[in-house]
């Protein structure tokens, strides 16, 4: 049988069990109960308001229960072991049942639910919750809640610290169904915290560590000096081994090292105030000698544009002198000698 499978069958077979329970235990005060299988055989915590009517006169009435398990859901050699319960009030299953049996001797809901609730919370717990839903009080089917103090209704909180317990009641319109939710005194929610007072806070302050030097020497220090890693004690030793094998190595080494440190402090080196000075000076210049030339060229640029101008003006005045000189009439005395012209 695949795990899926197995899971649904053990949570069947355990929701029918709970009924049996329910059923046959009405009057004592059933509590709920817990299965759980071992190599032994199967073993039930059952809890009561009443055990000594679960075991019965002589142990008669919890053979006969055991016989039954083994009958009807085929349980290997079952170990009911009966437990009585503290506080009935918390019990929500044996609340749901009261509050069931209560309507159904025909308590008006709403002062069964406010009653029921107000006995849990007098009782210690944290939150409560009823829920009766069905034909309350007419033939249409609605849904009453009663709700006091805290209470989860989804998440883990919800699985492993509100206790549920469900009930039916039988009426003459019709069925009512009871659901009680609790939380107990002692749940510890999530949510929860706690304040203590006259406590030495120095024992759960951590003491920061102690600097060798202050930080305004670390600070001074060059940049070479600070990011330089600090060495461990293994790797101290294990240098000092190799000193001792080769005599010329360390020096090799240092004179690189002050070689580096020569070369980071002169590519650190800043100019002085006075060669910036000098050097933007000459700039400005520069950047004036460039305008002025600029100006001179765009002054010539204009000068050679005017005379341009000059020259085509005088071409078109000569022009236009000769085709009127061209296009004027003759006077009498020009014509008479074009004529005498003409004879000769």
């Amino acid at each position: 049988m695949a795990d899926e499978h197995e899971f649904i069958e053990n949570g069947l077979q355990r929701t029918q069990i709970d009924e049996f329970f329910g059923d046959e235990l009405a009057r004592a005060g059933y509590g709920g109960m817990e299965v759980a299988k071992t190599p032994m055989g199967t073993q039930i915590i059952l809890w009561a308001e009443k055990p000594g009517m679960v075991i019965g006169k002589g142990g008669k009435n919890i053979r006969k229960i055991t016989s039954e398990l083994e009958r009807r859901f085929d349980l290997d050699d079952p170990q009911i072991d009966v437990q009585e319960v503290d506080e009935p009030d918390l019990n929500a299953q044996i609340v749901a049942d009261r509050l069931a049996n209560a309507l159904e001797r025909g308590w008006y809901f709403r002062k069964a639910g406010h009653t029921t609730i107000d006995r849990i919370m007098d009782s210690g717990a944290l939150g409560a919750e009823i829920v009766l839903s069905g034909k309350v009080t007419g033939a249409r089917s609605r849904v009453e809640k009663f709700n006091r103090g805290y209470i989860k209704h989804n998440g883990e909180p919800a699985e492993s610290i509100v206790d549920r317990g469900d009930g039916v009641a039988v009426m003459k319109l019709g069925t009512i169904g009871v659901t009680v939710k609790i939380i107990p005194p002692e749940a510890e929610l999530p949510d929860d915290f706690e304040i203590h007072e006259d406590i030495d806070v120095s024992e759960y302050v951590l003491e920061p560590e102690e600097v060798e030097g202050d930080v305004e020497e670390l600070l001074e220090s060059e940049p070479g000096e600070a990011s330089e890693p600090v060495e461990t004690g293994v790797e101290a030793d294990a240098e000092d081994d190799s000193e001792a094998d080769d005599g010329s190595a360390p020096v090799a080494e240092e004179e690189v090292v002050e070689e580096e440190v020569l070369d980071e402090e002169q590519e650190l080196a800043t100019p002085e105030e006075g060669d910036i000075e000098e050097e933007l000076d000459d700039l400005d210049e520069d950047v004036e000698a460039e305008a002025e030339d600029l100006l001179d060229e765009m002054e010539a640029e204009e000068t050679a544009e005017v005379d341009v101008e000059e020259t085509v003006e005088g071409d078109d005045e000569s022009a236009g002198g000769a085709d009127e000189a061209s296009d004027a009439p003759n006077t009498p005395d020009e014509e008479d000698e074009s004529d005498e012209e003409v004879e000769e």
